[in-house]
């Protein structure tokens, strides 16, 4: 089971959130470590599930979603 996807995270520039480990940007367990993976909010602002075509269902006032949530498009 994945791990649940903050929308809004406080401070995503602390982590890599290319995978389900989240790691810190000192510490990363995966890749060739070489840069980290941007959270959707750090490139598109706060609203970023609702711009574009993600194929998610967000219920109102969620903070994170779980992955498998995601519909197949």
């Amino acid at each position: 089971m994945s791990k649940r996807f903050p929308l809004n995270p406080k401070h995503p520039e602390r982590n890599c959130w290319g995978c389900d480990h989240y790691c810190a940007t000192d510490a990363m367990r995966c890749g060739n470590g070489s840069s980290r993976t941007q959270h959707p909010a750090e490139l598109l602002g706060e609203d970023w599930y609702e711009q574009g075509d993600w194929g998610l269902e967000i219920a109102d006032n969620a903070k994170s979603i779980q992955p498998s949530v995601a519909k197949a498009r």
